[in-house]
Protein backbone atom coordinates (compact mmCIF):
# COMPACT_ATOMS: atom_id res chain seq x y z
CA UNK A 1 0.00 0.00 0.00
CA UNK A 2 1.49 3.42 -1.11
CA UNK A 3 1.35 6.64 1.31
CA UNK A 4 -1.21 7.88 -0.67
CA UNK A 5 -3.54 4.48 -0.25
CA UNK A 6 -3.23 4.53 2.95
CA UNK A 7 -3.99 8.28 3.46
CA UNK A 8 -7.31 7.48 1.62
CA UNK A 9 -7.96 4.54 3.35
CA UNK A 10 -8.43 6.63 7.02
CA UNK A 11 -10.47 9.27 5.02
CA UNK A 12 -13.63 9.35 6.33
CA UNK A 13 -15.88 11.99 5.10
CA UNK A 14 -16.18 13.28 1.44
CA UNK A 15 -16.14 16.76 1.64
CA UNK A 16 -17.16 19.64 -1.07
CA UNK A 17 -15.26 22.33 -1.62
CA UNK A 18 -15.73 25.72 0.21
CA UNK A 19 -18.57 27.95 -1.04
CA UNK A 20 -20.99 24.79 -2.11
CA UNK A 21 -24.62 25.49 -2.38
CA UNK A 22 -26.71 23.50 -0.58
CA UNK A 23 -30.07 24.08 -0.84
CA UNK A 24 -33.82 22.67 -1.45
CA UNK A 25 -36.44 23.40 -3.84
CA UNK A 26 -39.99 23.55 -4.21
CA UNK A 27 -42.70 24.10 -7.41
CA UNK A 28 -45.55 26.64 -6.85
CA UNK A 29 -48.18 24.94 -7.52
CA UNK A 30 -47.01 21.56 -5.74
CA UNK A 31 -47.33 22.97 -2.68
CA UNK A 32 -48.55 27.00 -2.37
CA UNK A 33 -52.56 26.25 -2.49
CA UNK A 34 -54.75 29.66 -2.07
CA UNK A 35 -55.80 28.74 -6.02
CA UNK A 36 -58.08 31.78 -6.36
CA UNK A 37 -56.68 34.21 -3.88
CA UNK A 38 -55.56 37.72 -4.15
CA UNK A 39 -56.32 37.74 -7.90
CA UNK A 40 -54.75 34.67 -8.68
CA UNK A 41 -56.52 32.81 -11.77
CA UNK A 42 -55.97 28.94 -13.62
CA UNK A 43 -53.51 27.66 -14.95
CA UNK A 44 -53.32 24.73 -17.34
CA UNK A 45 -52.73 22.70 -13.65
CA UNK A 46 -55.87 24.05 -12.59
CA UNK A 47 -58.23 22.86 -15.11
CA UNK A 48 -56.08 19.49 -15.45
CA UNK A 49 -56.24 18.30 -12.32
CA UNK A 50 -59.86 19.25 -12.18
CA UNK A 51 -60.73 17.11 -15.72
CA UNK A 52 -61.87 13.38 -14.41
CA UNK A 53 -59.47 10.45 -14.81
CA UNK A 54 -56.01 12.65 -15.24
CA UNK A 55 -54.60 12.94 -11.73
CA UNK A 56 -54.91 10.42 -8.99
CA UNK A 57 -58.02 10.04 -6.67
CA UNK A 58 -59.52 13.54 -8.57
CA UNK A 59 -56.72 15.43 -6.07
CA UNK A 60 -56.17 18.85 -6.73
CA UNK A 61 -53.09 21.78 -5.99
CA UNK A 62 -56.23 24.34 -4.49
CA UNK A 63 -54.50 23.99 -0.81
CA UNK A 64 -51.63 21.61 -1.62
CA UNK A 65 -49.15 22.03 1.61
CA UNK A 66 -50.54 25.45 2.22
CA UNK A 67 -47.42 27.27 1.66
CA UNK A 68 -49.06 30.48 0.40
CA UNK A 69 -50.35 31.27 4.09
CA UNK A 70 -47.30 29.45 6.22
CA UNK A 71 -44.52 30.54 4.11
CA UNK A 72 -42.78 31.75 7.46
CA UNK A 73 -43.27 28.43 9.09
CA UNK A 74 -41.44 26.81 6.11
CA UNK A 75 -38.30 29.32 5.82
CA UNK A 76 -37.94 28.71 9.46
CA UNK A 77 -37.73 24.96 8.73
CA UNK A 78 -34.97 26.17 6.02
CA UNK A 79 -33.24 28.38 8.69
CA UNK A 80 -33.25 24.99 11.04
CA UNK A 81 -31.74 22.77 8.19
CA UNK A 82 -29.02 25.15 7.51
CA UNK A 83 -29.86 25.60 3.89
CA UNK A 84 -27.95 28.40 2.00
CA UNK A 85 -30.15 28.65 -0.92
CA UNK A 86 -33.87 27.87 -1.37
CA UNK A 87 -34.88 27.03 -5.10
CA UNK A 88 -38.68 28.24 -5.30
CA UNK A 89 -41.11 28.90 -8.70
CA UNK A 90 -43.18 31.81 -9.33
CA UNK A 91 -46.61 31.38 -9.97
CA UNK A 92 -47.11 32.99 -13.35
CA UNK A 93 -50.94 33.81 -13.18
CA UNK A 94 -50.40 34.39 -9.47
CA UNK A 95 -48.70 37.83 -10.59
CA UNK A 96 -49.87 37.93 -14.21
CA UNK A 97 -53.50 36.08 -14.43
CA UNK A 98 -53.86 36.03 -17.98
CA UNK A 99 -50.87 36.45 -19.52
CA UNK A 100 -50.72 39.36 -20.68
CA UNK A 101 -50.47 42.94 -19.52
CA UNK A 102 -49.79 44.11 -15.66
CA UNK A 103 -48.90 42.29 -13.07
CA UNK A 104 -51.35 41.97 -10.13
CA UNK A 105 -49.53 43.61 -6.91
CA UNK A 106 -51.06 40.94 -4.30
CA UNK A 107 -49.22 38.11 -6.21
CA UNK A 108 -46.25 39.92 -6.04
CA UNK A 109 -46.20 41.26 -2.73
CA UNK A 110 -46.02 36.99 -1.96
CA UNK A 111 -42.98 36.75 -3.32
CA UNK A 112 -41.56 39.77 -1.82
CA UNK A 113 -42.57 38.78 1.17
CA UNK A 114 -40.75 35.40 0.69
CA UNK A 115 -38.12 36.56 -0.93
CA UNK A 116 -37.23 39.04 2.42
CA UNK A 117 -37.68 36.24 4.85
CA UNK A 118 -35.32 34.40 3.38
CA UNK A 119 -33.26 37.10 2.88
CA UNK A 120 -33.51 37.69 6.83
CA UNK A 121 -32.62 34.11 7.66
CA UNK A 122 -29.50 34.17 5.29
CA UNK A 123 -30.24 31.95 2.90
CA UNK A 124 -30.18 32.61 -0.82
CA UNK A 125 -33.11 32.88 -3.01
CA UNK A 126 -33.04 30.98 -6.32
CA UNK A 127 -35.97 31.86 -8.69
CA UNK A 128 -37.53 29.71 -11.45
CA UNK A 129 -39.40 31.59 -13.48
CA UNK A 130 -41.62 28.72 -15.22
CA UNK A 131 -42.15 25.08 -13.50
CA UNK A 132 -45.54 24.31 -15.84
CA UNK A 133 -48.19 26.46 -14.51
CA UNK A 134 -49.23 28.56 -17.78
CA UNK A 135 -51.99 30.73 -17.19
CA UNK A 136 -54.83 29.03 -18.84
CA UNK A 137 -55.81 32.03 -21.05
CA UNK A 138 -52.70 31.55 -22.83
CA UNK A 139 -53.20 27.99 -23.37
CA UNK A 140 -57.28 28.75 -24.57
CA UNK A 141 -54.81 30.63 -27.39
CA UNK A 142 -52.57 28.08 -28.50
CA UNK A 143 -50.45 27.74 -25.48
CA UNK A 144 -46.49 26.52 -26.35
CA UNK A 145 -47.12 25.00 -29.43
CA UNK A 146 -47.89 29.02 -30.13
CA UNK A 147 -44.74 31.82 -30.88
CA UNK A 148 -46.81 34.07 -29.01
CA UNK A 149 -46.52 32.50 -25.68
CA UNK A 150 -42.62 32.35 -25.91
CA UNK A 151 -43.20 36.55 -26.36
CA UNK A 152 -45.59 36.59 -23.26
CA UNK A 153 -43.23 34.26 -21.30
CA UNK A 154 -40.71 37.29 -22.35
CA UNK A 155 -42.55 39.71 -21.01
CA UNK A 156 -43.18 38.17 -17.72
CA UNK A 157 -39.67 37.93 -17.00
CA UNK A 158 -38.99 41.33 -17.21
CA UNK A 159 -42.01 41.80 -14.20
CA UNK A 160 -40.47 39.62 -12.16
CA UNK A 161 -36.55 41.32 -12.43
CA UNK A 162 -38.39 44.30 -12.25
CA UNK A 163 -39.90 43.36 -9.09
CA UNK A 164 -37.63 41.07 -7.37
CA UNK A 165 -33.69 41.97 -8.91
CA UNK A 166 -32.73 43.99 -5.97
CA UNK A 167 -32.61 41.05 -4.15
CA UNK A 168 -32.67 38.15 -6.13
CA UNK A 169 -29.20 37.15 -7.69
CA UNK A 170 -30.10 33.57 -8.76
CA UNK A 171 -32.60 33.43 -11.57
CA UNK A 172 -33.83 30.29 -13.66
CA UNK A 173 -35.82 30.82 -17.18
CA UNK A 174 -37.36 27.51 -17.17
CA UNK A 175 -37.73 23.83 -15.23
CA UNK A 176 -37.68 20.88 -17.40
CA UNK A 177 -38.97 22.08 -20.92
CA UNK A 178 -38.84 18.79 -21.88
CA UNK A 179 -41.72 17.41 -19.34
CA UNK A 180 -43.81 20.97 -20.40
CA UNK A 181 -43.30 19.98 -24.04
CA UNK A 182 -43.44 15.91 -24.68
CA UNK A 183 -45.53 14.93 -21.22
CA UNK A 184 -47.89 18.06 -21.95
CA UNK A 185 -48.63 18.09 -25.52
CA UNK A 186 -47.08 14.59 -26.56
CA UNK A 187 -48.62 11.91 -24.80
CA UNK A 188 -50.89 14.14 -22.40
CA UNK A 189 -49.76 12.69 -18.75
CA UNK A 190 -49.11 16.08 -17.70
CA UNK A 191 -50.98 19.51 -18.15
CA UNK A 192 -52.50 20.55 -20.36
CA UNK A 193 -53.18 16.87 -21.75
CA UNK A 194 -52.90 17.21 -25.60
CA UNK A 195 -51.73 14.67 -27.90
CA UNK A 196 -49.76 15.65 -31.21
CA UNK A 197 -46.25 15.04 -31.35
CA UNK A 198 -46.27 17.89 -34.00
CA UNK A 199 -47.64 19.96 -31.31
CA UNK A 200 -45.08 18.66 -28.66
CA UNK A 201 -42.16 19.75 -31.53
CA UNK A 202 -43.42 22.95 -31.73
CA UNK A 203 -43.91 23.68 -27.92
CA UNK A 204 -39.96 22.43 -27.32
CA UNK A 205 -39.08 25.32 -29.86
CA UNK A 206 -40.75 28.31 -28.44
CA UNK A 207 -39.65 26.84 -24.93
CA UNK A 208 -36.18 27.15 -26.24
CA UNK A 209 -36.96 30.26 -27.49
CA UNK A 210 -39.09 31.65 -24.40
CA UNK A 211 -35.93 30.78 -22.54
CA UNK A 212 -33.86 32.47 -24.99
CA UNK A 213 -35.63 35.94 -24.99
CA UNK A 214 -36.34 35.57 -21.09
CA UNK A 215 -32.65 35.60 -20.66
CA UNK A 216 -32.27 38.55 -22.68
CA UNK A 217 -35.10 40.45 -20.96
CA UNK A 218 -33.51 39.55 -17.29
CA UNK A 219 -30.24 40.80 -18.33
CA UNK A 220 -31.40 44.13 -19.42
CA UNK A 221 -33.35 44.43 -16.37
CA UNK A 222 -31.29 43.02 -13.69
CA UNK A 223 -27.89 43.70 -12.33
CA UNK A 224 -24.26 42.47 -14.14
CA UNK A 225 -23.90 40.44 -11.22
CA UNK A 226 -27.23 38.89 -11.66
CA UNK A 227 -27.02 34.51 -12.11
CA UNK A 228 -29.27 33.67 -15.06
CA UNK A 229 -30.05 29.87 -15.32
CA UNK A 230 -31.98 26.90 -17.11
CA UNK A 231 -33.12 24.13 -15.68
CA UNK A 232 -33.00 20.67 -17.95
CA UNK A 233 -34.13 16.99 -16.93
CA UNK A 234 -31.52 15.47 -19.26
CA UNK A 235 -32.00 11.63 -19.19
CA UNK A 236 -28.97 8.95 -18.47
CA UNK A 237 -29.68 7.09 -21.41
CA UNK A 238 -27.84 3.38 -21.64
CA UNK A 239 -28.59 0.55 -24.23
CA UNK A 240 -30.16 -3.05 -23.51
CA UNK A 241 -27.06 -4.47 -25.51
CA UNK A 242 -23.80 -2.82 -27.71
CA UNK A 243 -25.86 -3.88 -30.68
CA UNK A 244 -26.00 -1.41 -33.48
CA UNK A 245 -29.99 -1.47 -33.75
CA UNK A 246 -29.80 -0.57 -29.36
CA UNK A 247 -27.18 1.86 -29.37
CA UNK A 248 -29.43 3.81 -32.15
CA UNK A 249 -31.86 3.19 -29.74
CA UNK A 250 -29.72 5.76 -27.80
CA UNK A 251 -29.18 8.44 -30.15
CA UNK A 252 -32.91 8.91 -31.12
CA UNK A 253 -33.86 9.44 -27.67
CA UNK A 254 -30.41 11.16 -26.63
CA UNK A 255 -32.26 14.07 -30.02
CA UNK A 256 -35.21 14.16 -28.70
CA UNK A 257 -34.81 13.88 -24.95
CA UNK A 258 -31.46 15.90 -24.57
CA UNK A 259 -30.09 17.51 -27.71
CA UNK A 260 -32.89 19.30 -28.70
CA UNK A 261 -32.08 21.69 -25.81
CA UNK A 262 -28.94 21.42 -25.21
CA UNK A 263 -27.75 21.74 -29.01
CA UNK A 264 -29.82 25.19 -29.44
CA UNK A 265 -29.08 27.14 -26.23
CA UNK A 266 -25.47 26.48 -26.21
CA UNK A 267 -24.68 26.08 -30.01
CA UNK A 268 -27.11 27.58 -31.87
CA UNK A 269 -28.50 24.76 -34.22
CA UNK A 270 -30.72 22.12 -33.97
CA UNK A 271 -29.12 17.95 -34.27
CA UNK A 272 -29.51 16.94 -37.58
CA UNK A 273 -30.48 13.65 -36.45
CA UNK A 274 -33.51 15.11 -34.65
CA UNK A 275 -34.63 16.80 -37.90
CA UNK A 276 -34.03 13.61 -40.08
CA UNK A 277 -35.51 11.62 -37.74
CA UNK A 278 -38.67 14.21 -37.22
CA UNK A 279 -39.40 14.81 -40.84
CA UNK A 280 -42.31 12.59 -41.63
CA UNK A 281 -43.89 14.67 -38.72
CA UNK A 282 -42.82 18.42 -39.56
CA UNK A 283 -40.51 20.36 -41.58
CA UNK A 284 -39.63 22.76 -38.82
CA UNK A 285 -40.49 25.23 -40.69
CA UNK A 286 -42.02 27.24 -37.53
CA UNK A 287 -38.32 27.93 -36.43
CA UNK A 288 -37.75 31.24 -37.90
CA UNK A 289 -35.09 33.72 -38.63
CA UNK A 290 -32.53 34.47 -35.69
CA UNK A 291 -34.22 31.98 -33.42
CA UNK A 292 -31.63 30.28 -32.80
CA UNK A 293 -29.63 32.68 -32.03
CA UNK A 294 -32.29 33.82 -29.28
CA UNK A 295 -32.17 30.38 -27.77
CA UNK A 296 -28.31 30.47 -27.42
CA UNK A 297 -28.34 33.66 -25.38
CA UNK A 298 -25.37 33.31 -23.00
CA UNK A 299 -26.28 31.92 -19.53
CA UNK A 300 -24.15 31.61 -16.38
CA UNK A 301 -25.21 27.97 -15.32
CA UNK A 302 -27.14 25.11 -15.94
CA UNK A 303 -29.45 23.33 -13.66
CA UNK A 304 -29.52 19.45 -13.63
CA UNK A 305 -32.62 17.46 -12.75
CA UNK A 306 -31.40 13.65 -11.80
CA UNK A 307 -34.17 11.01 -10.38
CA UNK A 308 -33.00 7.92 -12.10
CA UNK A 309 -31.64 5.97 -15.54
CA UNK A 310 -33.03 5.14 -18.76
CA UNK A 311 -32.39 1.84 -20.24
CA UNK A 312 -33.72 1.74 -23.89
CA UNK A 313 -33.22 -0.62 -27.00
CA UNK A 314 -34.70 -0.92 -30.39
CA UNK A 315 -38.38 -1.85 -30.51
CA UNK A 316 -41.57 0.26 -30.55
CA UNK A 317 -43.25 2.47 -27.51
CA UNK A 318 -46.90 2.59 -26.40
CA UNK A 319 -49.14 5.32 -28.14
CA UNK A 320 -49.79 8.35 -27.75
CA UNK A 321 -45.90 8.73 -27.18
CA UNK A 322 -43.82 11.64 -25.93
CA UNK A 323 -40.99 10.61 -28.21
CA UNK A 324 -41.70 12.02 -31.52
CA UNK A 325 -39.70 10.52 -34.33
CA UNK A 326 -38.55 7.66 -31.96
CA UNK A 327 -41.57 6.25 -31.17
CA UNK A 328 -41.69 3.20 -33.71
CA UNK A 329 -37.77 2.62 -32.88
CA UNK A 330 -37.50 2.90 -29.35
CA UNK A 331 -39.11 0.82 -26.68
CA UNK A 332 -38.12 1.11 -22.60
CA UNK A 333 -37.20 -1.16 -20.26
CA UNK A 334 -36.79 -1.47 -16.48
CA UNK A 335 -33.14 -0.68 -15.34
CA UNK A 336 -32.07 -3.45 -12.52
CA UNK A 337 -31.88 -2.29 -9.02
CA UNK A 338 -34.33 -1.29 -5.35
CA UNK A 339 -37.33 0.96 -6.74
CA UNK A 340 -38.55 3.84 -5.01
CA UNK A 341 -42.21 4.50 -4.26
CA UNK A 342 -42.19 5.82 -8.17
CA UNK A 343 -41.08 2.44 -9.10
CA UNK A 344 -37.92 4.52 -10.56
CA UNK A 345 -34.43 2.76 -9.85
CA UNK A 346 -32.15 3.55 -7.52
CA UNK A 347 -28.91 4.15 -9.46
CA UNK A 348 -26.52 7.14 -8.69
CA UNK A 349 -24.49 6.33 -11.69
CA UNK A 350 -27.00 7.83 -13.90
CA UNK A 351 -25.95 11.23 -12.44
CA UNK A 352 -22.28 10.74 -12.46
CA UNK A 353 -22.46 10.36 -16.30
CA UNK A 354 -24.54 12.94 -17.04
CA UNK A 355 -22.11 15.48 -15.03
CA UNK A 356 -19.05 14.15 -16.91
CA UNK A 357 -20.85 13.93 -20.26
CA UNK A 358 -21.68 17.87 -19.33
CA UNK A 359 -18.05 18.07 -18.20
CA UNK A 360 -16.65 17.12 -21.52
CA UNK A 361 -19.34 18.62 -24.03
CA UNK A 362 -20.03 22.20 -22.04
CA UNK A 363 -16.46 22.58 -20.19
CA UNK A 364 -17.06 26.61 -19.55
CA UNK A 365 -20.54 26.11 -17.90
CA UNK A 366 -20.77 25.59 -14.15
CA UNK A 367 -23.42 22.69 -13.12
CA UNK A 368 -25.90 23.10 -10.42
CA UNK A 369 -27.94 19.67 -9.56
CA UNK A 370 -30.94 21.42 -9.17
CA UNK A 371 -33.21 18.39 -8.47
CA UNK A 372 -32.72 15.32 -6.76
CA UNK A 373 -34.89 12.70 -4.57
CA UNK A 374 -36.99 9.93 -3.86
CA UNK A 375 -40.75 9.24 -3.10
CA UNK A 376 -41.12 6.38 -0.24
CA UNK A 377 -43.98 5.63 1.58
CA UNK A 378 -43.29 7.97 4.24
CA UNK A 379 -45.65 7.68 7.89
CA UNK A 380 -45.61 9.23 11.34
CA UNK A 381 -44.91 6.34 13.59
CA UNK A 382 -47.60 6.53 17.04
CA UNK A 383 -44.12 8.67 18.30
CA UNK A 384 -44.46 11.72 15.79
CA UNK A 385 -41.30 10.26 13.85
CA UNK A 386 -41.26 9.77 10.40
CA UNK A 387 -38.52 7.11 9.70
CA UNK A 388 -36.92 7.21 5.92
CA UNK A 389 -33.83 5.58 5.92
CA UNK A 390 -34.41 4.17 2.39
CA UNK A 391 -34.20 8.19 1.18
CA UNK A 392 -31.21 8.67 3.33
CA UNK A 393 -29.83 5.64 1.37
CA UNK A 394 -30.46 7.23 -2.03
CA UNK A 395 -29.32 10.77 -0.57
CA UNK A 396 -26.21 9.79 0.23
CA UNK A 397 -25.03 7.58 -2.48
CA UNK A 398 -26.57 10.62 -4.60
CA UNK A 399 -24.47 12.88 -3.15
CA UNK A 400 -21.19 10.56 -3.06
CA UNK A 401 -21.60 10.41 -7.35
CA UNK A 402 -21.57 13.91 -7.03
CA UNK A 403 -18.47 14.62 -5.00
CA UNK A 404 -17.03 11.74 -7.33
CA UNK A 405 -17.88 14.05 -10.26
CA UNK A 406 -16.22 17.39 -8.78
CA UNK A 407 -13.30 14.90 -8.20
CA UNK A 408 -13.10 13.82 -11.40
CA UNK A 409 -13.14 17.83 -12.87
CA UNK A 410 -16.69 18.87 -12.98
CA UNK A 411 -17.93 21.99 -12.31
CA UNK A 412 -20.75 21.61 -9.49
CA UNK A 413 -21.42 24.50 -7.91
CA UNK A 414 -24.28 22.93 -5.30
CA UNK A 415 -27.07 20.49 -4.14
CA UNK A 416 -30.80 20.78 -3.87
CA UNK A 417 -32.65 18.36 -2.72
CA UNK A 418 -36.38 17.91 -3.95
CA UNK A 419 -38.28 18.37 -1.55
CA UNK A 420 -38.59 20.52 0.87
CA UNK A 421 -42.20 19.10 1.69
CA UNK A 422 -44.20 16.66 0.78
CA UNK A 423 -46.72 18.05 -1.84
CA UNK A 424 -48.86 17.68 -4.75
CA UNK A 425 -46.71 15.17 -7.54
CA UNK A 426 -48.48 15.96 -10.18
CA UNK A 427 -50.58 13.59 -11.69
CA UNK A 428 -50.07 11.29 -8.96
CA UNK A 429 -51.75 13.71 -6.30
CA UNK A 430 -50.78 13.29 -2.78
CA UNK A 431 -49.86 9.57 -2.99
CA UNK A 432 -46.28 10.41 -3.58
CA UNK A 433 -43.98 11.65 -1.10
CA UNK A 434 -40.81 13.35 -1.75
CA UNK A 435 -40.00 15.28 1.01
CA UNK A 436 -38.15 15.82 3.97
CA UNK A 437 -40.62 17.56 6.15
CA UNK A 438 -43.94 15.23 6.28
CA UNK A 439 -46.88 16.95 5.53
CA UNK A 440 -50.24 15.59 7.40
CA UNK A 441 -52.25 17.41 4.65
CA UNK A 442 -55.29 17.24 6.66
CA UNK A 443 -53.82 19.21 9.36
CA UNK A 444 -51.09 20.89 7.47
CA UNK A 445 -48.65 19.78 10.58
CA UNK A 446 -45.02 19.51 9.25
CA UNK A 447 -42.55 16.86 11.21
CA UNK A 448 -38.86 16.66 9.87
CA UNK A 449 -38.23 13.25 8.72
CA UNK A 450 -35.38 11.36 9.56
CA UNK A 451 -33.87 12.43 6.03
CA UNK A 452 -33.91 16.21 7.67
CA UNK A 453 -32.00 15.84 10.30
CA UNK A 454 -29.68 14.12 8.28
CA UNK A 455 -29.05 16.64 5.45
CA UNK A 456 -28.82 18.99 8.49
CA UNK A 457 -25.85 17.13 9.45
CA UNK A 458 -24.77 17.04 5.76
CA UNK A 459 -24.55 20.97 5.34
CA UNK A 460 -23.37 21.96 8.91
CA UNK A 461 -20.21 19.59 7.89
CA UNK A 462 -20.30 20.36 3.93
CA UNK A 463 -19.47 16.79 3.57
CA UNK A 464 -21.17 13.14 3.87
CA UNK A 465 -19.50 9.97 5.39
CA UNK A 466 -17.80 7.65 3.60
CA UNK A 467 -19.41 4.43 3.15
Amino acid sequence: MTALDAFTAKVTELRFPSGFRWGTATAAYQIEGAASEDGRTPSIWDTFSRTPGKVHHGDTGDIAADHYHRMPEDVALMRRLGVTDYRFSVAWPRVQPTGRGPAVQKGLDFYRRLVDELLKAGIRPVATLYHWDLPQELENTGGWPQRETAQRFAEYATIMAEALGDRVATWTTLNEPWCAAFLGYGNGVHAPGRTSNLGSLRAAHHLNLAHGWAAQALRAALPDTAEVSLTLNLHALRPLTPSAEDLDAVRRIDAVANRIFLDPVFRGRLPDDLIRDTAGITDWSFVQGGDLTATSTPIDSLGINYYAPTVVAAGETESPSPWAGAEHHVRFLPAPGPRTAMDWPVDAGGLYELLTRLRDELPHIPLLVTENGAAYHDYADPSGHVHDPERIAYLHSHLTAVHRAIQDGVDVRGYFLWSLLDNFEWAYGYSKRFGIVHVDFATQRRTLKDSAAWYEQTIARNAVKKR
